[in-house]
């Protein structure tokens, strides 16, 4: 019985190569030009330093409202923050006190008197002051 030897087809390792071929090409363009390749490294570079300088703000902003918070704890009251607070609740003054009263609409002083100052001669006053 005579055996005939088949002669394997020349196509199939040249289609291997030139699958294997055309993927190393993607993944080269993608390593250079991709979403996260060597060209878009400046950009990826900025996006983290924006997203370190909002979270260090939110970081701050969170760390003032902790501290705030912690001078509300009934066990520490701070004492300057509890008589402030009841003098505002209660609408009274301390003999110290330099009161200005302001119209809520405008922001600018009620008094006649006042309203003719300007901001520096209103600091100047308050320097002179040495009760403060």
């Amino acid at each position: 019985m005579p055996t005939r030897l088949k002669r394997p087809p020349f196509w199939r390792p040249l289609a291997l190569t030139a699958c294997l071929l055309a993927f190393q090409g993607y993944l080269g363009y993608s390593a250079i030009s991709g979403q996260f390749g060597i060209d878009n490294r400046k950009d990826i570079v900025a996006d983290i330093q924006v997203l370190k300088d909002k979270s260090a703000a939110l970081q701050a902003e969170i760390d003032a409202y902790r501290h705030r918070s912690s001078l509300m704890n009934p066990k520490h009251l701070d004492p300057d923050l509890v008589t402030e607070r009841a003098r505002a609740m209660l609408n009274v003054a301390n003999a110290d006190d330099i009161l200005i009263m302001v119209d809520p609409a405008s922001g600018e002083p009620i008094s006649g008197k006042f309203r003719e100052l300007i901001d520096d001669e209103l600091r100047s006053i308050i320097i002179q002051d040495s009760t403060l």
